[in-house]
C-alpha cells in the first residue's frame, strides 16, 4: 500500500477492524519510511454491475458518479459526508441484493430518492428535479404536493 505522505510502498498494519456491518475492513497502517499513519479500506469485490442509461447505452456502475449527484443535491444542507457515504452504501446494497448484473439508471435514481427523502427533504427535491427532469414549475409543485401529502 502506497503511503499518501511520502509515496513509500512499504507499510505495516497497526489495527484492523470490520466496518459497515462487515462489508468493509478498515486498516490503520504505518509507513516504514516516514512513520506517519493512514487509513485504508478494503471492500469485497463483487460482480461488476452495468447501468442501462435512458438512451439504452450501457456503462459500468460508478460509485463516484452517484456520490457526486448526491453531493450536489445536498449542497449547503446539514448532511454530512458520512451521511452521503451511508446513502451510497444503502443504494449499493439494494443494487447488489437484486443479484442482477444490469440495472437501469431509473432504478438507481428511485433507490437514491427513497433514502434521501428520509434524510433531507430539500436534498430529495433537488435530486428529484434533476433526476426526473422537471420541465416547469408545475411538475416541481406536483412533487412538492406529493411530498406534503405523504406527511
Amino acid at each position: 500500500m502506497k503511503c499518501p505522505y511520502c509515496g513509500c510502498e512499504e507499510s505495516k498494519v497497526v489495527d484492523s477492524r470490520p466496518t459497515d456491518e462487515g462489508e468493509r475492513i478498515r486498516r490503520r497502517r504505518e509507513c516504514f519510511n516516514c512513520s506517519k499513519r493512514f487509513t485504508t479500506y478494503e471492500i469485497i469485490e463483487t460482480t461488476p454491475v452495468m447501468v442501462i442509461k435512458r438512451d439504452n447505452s450501457r456503462e459500468p456502475y460508478d460509485r463516484q458518479k452517484l456520490t457526486n449527484g448526491i453531493l450536489r443535491a445536498c449542497e449547503k444542507r446539514p448532511v454530512s459526508l458520512d451521511d452521503i457515504d451511508n446513502i451510497v452504501d444503502q443504494v449499493e446494497s439494494k443494487i447488489q441484493s437484486t443479484m442482477d448484473r444490469e440495472v437501469s439508471s431509473r432504478v438507481i435514481g428511485e433507490y437514491t430518492m427513497e433514502v434521501l427523502k428520509n434524510i433531507d427533504e430539500v436534498a430529495y427535491v433537488r435530486f428529484a428535479s434533476v433526476y426526473r427532469q422537471f420541465k416547469d414549475i408545475h411538475t416541481f409543485m406536483e412533487e412538492l404536493n406529493r411530498l406534503i401529502a405523504e406527511k
